[in-house]
This record gives C-alpha cells, sequence and structure tokens, in this order.
C-alpha cells in the first residue's frame, strides 16, 4: 500500500507542478482548410494539387530542414510544447523522491542549456575517457576500449546487444551486427560516382578539424584522418548494402560462442563478454558472418596509432552534439549542410529536447502525454486502428490473386496484430540513472550507459513486450515484424493528423493513413516473412508467393 501512494503522489506531483495554460498543440487548426486549397485545378486531373496546391506555393522549406510538410509541422509544434515542459521543470524545486520524472527531465535541460559551462568544460569531463585510449599499448587493450565504447553508447567497430530471436521471438538473444562507420552506410565509402567522392573529401576534412579541436597538430589530424577514412573504408567494404540488409532470413545466422570464436580467432569474445558485464550467452544471431570475418582480419592487421585515431574520432563523433560551439558547429556542418542540405543549425533549446527526447525520452513523455494525450483519446485512436484492421481484413478475403491457405495465414497475422496507442503500460523506471546539473555530455553519457546495460540486460530472458522502440513524444509510427505489432504514439496522434473531436472522415483521411501504411508493413516484402507470433516463417504457398513478386517486384 505505501509503495501504491508513493507512486500516486509522483504523479500527482509531476503532472501538477506546471499550473497555468500549456503550449496548444495546434487543437483550433481546421481539420480542412480551402486556404491550402488551388481550386483552379480539376480533382479529376490532380487531386494532389487540389488539395494541396496553394500551401505548396506559399510555404517554404525553412533553413532548419532539409524537408517540409505536416510531419515536420508537428515536430515544431510538439517542439514548442516540451520546451515549456522542460523548461517549467527546470525551475520548479522538488522532491526527486515524489517526481522523479520532473526533477531528470529539468535538471537535463537545465545542464544543457547551461552554454557558459559547456563552452569553460569542452572536452575535460570526457578527459578520463580520452586518456584511456592513449594508454593503448596491445591489441587485447584496443578490444578492452572497444568493449568500454559500447557500454557507453558509442558503436565503435560493430553493433552489439539484445534482439529477439527471429524464429523464437519469445526470447531475447545476443545480436552482432556489422557496424563502426562514421557516414551513413557502405555506399558512401565505396561508390565512385562525382558526389560520393566530394562527400569522403570533406568527410576526411571534417574528421581532420574535429581532431585539431581535441589539441592535435594540423599535418597529425590530417594524416589521422586519411586512416580513418581507410579503416572505415575496409569496414565498408566488408558491409552488406541496404537492399541487402532487408533480407531477415540472409542476416539469421544464429551460432554458438564457439562457432563465432572459430570465424574471428584474433577476437576473444570471452575477454569481450567479460568487459561489457555480459555472462556468456548461449546463441548469437552474426548478421553479416562475412563482416566479421573482415573485421577479425582488420583488427589483426592495422597498427595501434591507426586504433587509437579511429576510437578517438568515434568518441568525438558521438560525443560532439552536447560539447562546445566549435564541436557542435563543425558535426552540424557535415552531418546536415553537406549530408542533408540543411542550411540553418536549430536553435540550443530545440536541438537539447531533441536530446533529451533521445536519452529520456518515458520521463519527458510521461509528463507531455499528461497534458496532450488524454483516455478518451486513446480510446478513440484504438477505434479507429480496430476499424481499419477490419477493412483490410476485407480486402485480404477479395484477394484474387492470393490463395485461401495463404488468406487464411494473413487473416490470423492481421488478427494478431498487438496495438498500442499513445504510450507504454509500463514506464521504464530511470531511478538508477543520475541526471544532475553538471557537464551536459556526463549526462547523455550516462543515459547512454543505462541504456546500454537495460539492453545487454535482456540477452537470454524472454522479451519484454511491453517495451516501446519510440518515446511518447515522436511524431511518426512503426509495425515491428518480430512483435507483430502496430504503434501510434501520442506524438503523432496530435492535429493535423488526429482530431478527437472531429468528424471520422477527417481522421481516416489522416491519421487513417499512416495507421494502413503501417498495418501493410506487416505483409511487405520484410514483413510477410514473419508470421502471427512474430517468428520468421515461411507461411505462403508457392504460388502465392509467386504472384506477391510479380505484383510487388520483390
Amino acid at each position: 500500500m505505501k509503495s501504491f501512494l508513493a507512486t500516486i503522489i509522483s504523479l500527482f506531483c509531476a503532472f501538477g507542478l506546471f499550473a497555468g495554460p500549456q503550449p496548444q498543440i495546434a487543437q483550433n487548426q481546421p481539420p480542412l482548410d480551402p486556404k491550402n486549397m488551388d481550386t483552379s485545378v480539376k480533382p479529376g486531373d490532380d487531386f494532389f494539387r487540389y488539395a494541396n496546391g496553394a500551401w505548396i506555393k506559399r510555404t517554404e522549406i525553412p533553413p532548419e530542414y532539409s524537408r517540409w510538410g505536416a510531419f515536420n509541422e508537428l515536430i515544431e509544434r510538439n517542439s514548442d510544447a516540451l520546451h515549456v515542459i522542460a523548461e517549467k521543470a527546470s525551475k520548479t524545486p522538488v522532491d526527486p523522491k515524489l517526481a522523479p520524472e520532473t526533477q531528470k527531465v529539468g535538471d537535463y535541460y537545465a545542464s544543457g542549456m547551461d552554454e557558459k559551462t559547456i563552452e569553460a568544460m569542452r572536452t575535460k569531463p570526457l578527459q578520463d575517457e580520452f586518456n584511456k585510449i592513449e594508454m593503448i599499448k596491445d591489441r587485447q587493450d584496443v578490444l578492452a576500449e572497444i568493449a568500454h565504447l559500447h557500454t557507453i553508447g558509442v558503436n565503435a567497430f560493430f553493433d552489439f546487444g539484445a534482439g529477439q530471436d527471429a524464429k523464437d521471438s519469445t526470447r531475447d538473444i545476443a545480436q552482432a551486427v556489422q557496424g563502426g562507420l562514421g557516414m551513413p552506410d557502405r555506399d558512401y565509402y565505396t561508390k565512385q560516382d562525382a558526389d560520393m567522392k566530394e562527400k569522403r573529401e570533406k568527410y576526411v576534412a571534417h574528421v581532420a578539424k574535429m581532431l585539431t579541436f581535441l589539441g592535435e597538430p594540423a599535418d597529425k589530424a590530417s594524416d589521422d584522418a586519411k586512416k580513418i577514412l581507410a579503416l572505415e573504408t575496409k569496414l565498408a567494404e566488408a558491409s552488406r548494402t541496404r537492399v541487402q540488409l532487408r533480407d531477415p532470413i540472409k542476416n539469421y545466422n544464429k551460432m554458438g560462442v564457439r562457432q563465432l570464436q572459430d570465424l574471428t580467432p584474433d577476437w576473444n569474445w570471452s575477454d569481450y563478454f567479460k568487459k561489457i558485464n555480459l555472462v556468456e550467452p548461449g546463441d548469437i544471431n552474426v548478421h553479416q558472418p562475412e563482416f566479421f570475418k573482415s573485421a577479425n582480419d582488420l583488427f589483426r592487421s592495422a597498427s595501434l596509432d591507426d586504433w587509437k585515431a579511429y576510437l578517438r574520432w568515434q568518441l568525438i563523433n558521438a560525443t560532439a552534439p552536447d560539447l562546445s560551439k566549435d564541436f557542435v558547429d563543425e558535426d552540424f556542418d557535415f552531418k546536415e549542410r553537406v549530408l542533408r542540405g540543411t542550411q540553418q543549425i536549430k536553435p540550443r533549446w530545440k536541438r537539447v529536447i531533441l536530446s533529451e527526447d533521445g536519452e529520456i525520452g518515458e520521463a519527458l513523455g510521461k509528463l507531455y502525454v499528461g497534458f496532450y494525450f488524454p483516455p478518451e483519446a486513446k480510446a478513440r485512436a484504438l477505434d479507429l486502428v480496430n476499424n481499419l484492421k477490419e477493412a483490410l481484413a476485407d480486402r485480404i478475403n477479395t484477394l484474387e490473386w492470393m490463395d485461401e491457405p495463404t488468406k487464411q495465414e494473413a487473416l490470423k497475422k492481421l488478427a494478431a496484430f498487438t496495438v498500442k496507442i499513445g504510450y507504454p503500460d509500463k514506464w521504464l523506471d530511470y531511478s538508477l540513472l543520475q541526471i544532475d546539473r553538471g557537464p551536459f555530455v556526463l549526462n547523455t553519457v550516462r543515459a547512454e550507459k543505462f541504456e546500454a546495460e537495460r539492453d545487454v540486460n535482456k540477452i537470454g530472458k524472454p522479451v519484454d513486450r511491453t517495451d516501446w522502440g519510440m518515446t511518447p513524444p515522436t511524431v511518426n509510427a512503426y509495425y515491428n515484424s518480430n512483435m507483430n505489432e502496430i504503434v501510434f504514439p501520442a506524438g503523432i496522434l496530435q492535429p493535423p493528423f488526429f482530431y478527437p473531436d472531429a468528424d471520422d472522415a477527417v481522421n481516416y483521411g489522416a491519421i487513417g493513413a499512416v495507421i494502413g501504411h503501417e498495418m501493410t508493413h506487416g505483409f511487405d516484402d520484410q514483413g510477410r516473412q514473419f508470421d502471427a507470433r512474430g517468428n520468421l516463417r515461411d507461411w505462403w504457398t508457392p504460388k502465392s508467393a509467386e504472384e506477391f513478386k510479380k505484383r510487388s517486384g520483390a
């Protein structure tokens, strides 16, 4: 009873702290605005222009974005709402025991907005981390440092963590995945067209500049940047393409530790597991075995100086957005301006809110849904999803090209969809995570470490089906094949996508399109390979599978 009462008090304090008006997320925006339409266009000729033509003519892409549309507009309005929540939390004294979410949200925001301290400290909060890298004296130290970086969320060399067994969706197992690149994927390293060559040149200049910010002489920084590109290029050449990564069968290669050790004889997996505090797992899904074979060769052959340069870069690349202005601006210039075409960096408060949502999003989200997603909105959204599931079932039943056995399996899978609306039924417990008003980068590192530990602790255990892959304020949605679930955070269940009090036609035309899109992922080239339980299993007859491939081009 005592703990139950404490929970009630905690929630009451968290939501009751912010008296007064909260920013409206366009509640007064008309569901259908004639000012957006171009009625000079006949709807039968070009319905898109008819519906959106005036909006397109008068709207310019803001310099903070590389694209603009309804999603981005809602992201901006949600940012304003989260800004008020975080700022008020930062200015409201609370007892952390009674209002833990408010304390963490407020302190995280305050530390991120403390530009004076951030500029004065520069990389000093990370000095111990850089010292560890500098003290590397042999390959065992390289392994130990890579493992350590993994424990603080820096995915150097490769990615490792927990994930559902694709053929037994009840279990989380260890997953080893290609990674370790500083640019988005292998194409940036391997394609020989003029655009990619130019991006590689700019990447080398970018890495060198960042290394000079760490105190390296310009000549050494330039040489190190070239070595880093060469090392990452070898990782990229061993990596699969984005298209190849879409094939769940080819990326399912479950093996025991001994088999993995035979594949990578120079990389001591037992030592690695100890360094990340993981009891040796029974099974590991090695998504891309050929990558790890090549990575082993690189681990053996690259010089210690090359490894030191690469690991310094991996650390600074991961933490640059949380450091002083020179690091932040250079990080933006390459990642956003060069790679994405974004012309202007977001103001600091927006960047801090994005970081906070990424690092402690369920704490921030718990406050957000208290203001912006009432229970009746959740019930209305669930009704929409259930009605659209019925409509999709009708469509499946009328498909002429799909035979009856496959239809029955498809209907069984659709009926088994788990639907998650708004926010988790069980909130993430951040009580062991230290968030304070000290150096901002230490808050982000501790948050990454907290999540890395939580992830590793899942390995070998039953899947927690209450987990969410997005935070409540996220303006997006997803389908998860292994969970056979569709998820719609509270962030997207806002105008102009969802109006709790609007006519059904408005909501079916807006959020209905998003819901339908996510449901069809359960039956696309990837999703169709998983059954109603979320297991990787071929439930299609050869005839229906062939007909699907003809129509989809898959």
